[in-house]
């Protein structure tokens, strides 16, 4: 693992960062690979990237995006991940449908709809169960009480270590979410943080010891690069 930790001085230059990143870690991909595959964070912090991502000519039809969590609503929902990201950013660039990778939630049954994306990624990827295929990129936050994607401290979800994607559990909500060997088989992981609420979070996730199951992010240790962009009120202490 490659680890980098960036402290910003905003939240406009850590978008402006995270933008140049994505950028080049795309280039890459799809000069390496032929197309770019990147799974988005949900959440405020994000969306001006997305927004920022939304303003380039980009070749939409070689990129592929995923989405790391959803919440258990239907994609019109104000709190769907997908829609955020629609507004942001899909639905203004010409990006074929067929490169959106939506969680479902439609089915009813968390499970149900876990076991149909991790289907669809296998198929994608052409990845046979038990393998960990590796995204490009893969988006992260935290929260306040240091989860990320919806793998919140003490839940079942952090104990899956054998699939790509499962259920997560939010004060009784149900989420789908990336396990954490998937997020730790992508190529680049890149968590954006901001605020000074994050500080006490960010000094567990970086102390050199502290209970994984208590501090979920301390469990996102991927095979490739590790990134941590930080805006200064975040990163003022680390």
């Amino acid at each position: 693992m490659n680890k980098t930790v960036e402290v910003l001085p905003d939240r406009s230059a850590l978008v402006a960062r995270s933008l140049e990143l994505i950028l080049s870690k795309l280039e890459t991909a799809i000069e390496q690979r032929g197309r770019f595959t990147i799974a988005l964070a949900g959440g405020s912090t994000p969306k001006p990237l997305y927004e920022a991502i939304a303003a380039e000519k980009l070749p939409w039809d070689k990129i592929h995006v995923f989405w790391g969590d959803e919440r258990y609503v239907p994609p019109e929902h104000p709190d769907s991940n997908e829609l955020m990201t629609r507004q942001a950013w899909l639905d203004r660039v010409d990006i074929p449908a067929a490169n959106i990778h939506a969680i479902p939630t439609l089915e009813g049954d968390p499970a149900a709809s876990a076991a149909k994306y991790e289907q669809h990624l296998q198929e994608f990827f052409n990845s046979r169960p038990g393998e960990f295929p590796s995204l490009d990129v893969v988006l992260l936050g935290i929260g306040d009480d240091a989860h990320t994607a919806s793998l919140f401290p003490h839940t079942e979800a952090l104990k899956v270590r054998d699939r790509l994607i499962t259920v997560g559990n939010k004060d009784g909500n149900p989420r789908i979410t990336f396990t954490y060997p998937f997020i730790n088989s992508a190529r680049s992981v890149i968590f954006l943080v901001t605020g000074a609420n994050k500080r006490p979070a960010l000094a567990q996730i970086f102390a050199p010891v502290a209970d994984e199951l208590t501090y979920p992010s301390r469990l996102i240790q991927p095979q490739g690069e590790l990134w941590w962009l930080l805006d200064a009120e975040a990163g003022s202490e680390l």
